[in-house]
């Protein structure tokens, strides 16, 4: 996964997987989802980021699986 902020846009990216996009859907006026050849949502673009993410306040956290 990676996580891109434009700042000159101020355009937030976040890309689950490097397939290739066959389809963008509008979600709202600010968010779109990109979706590949299986229909699976590979990336996600915010436009106007600041107004709806606090983007200073960002941080990454990994959970592991718990065993069964």
């Amino acid at each position: 996964m990676k996580i891109k902020w434009f700042e000159d846009t101020d355009t937030l990216y976040i890309e689950f997987s490097n397939a290739e996009i066959m389809e963008t859907r509008d979600y709202d006026n600010n968010t779109l989802f990109d979706i590949d050849a299986a229909g699976q949502v590979c990336g996600i673009t915010v436009e106007h980021a600041k107004q709806g993410v606090d983007l200073p306040q960002f941080s990454y956290e990994q959970i592991g699986r718990q065993a069964a």
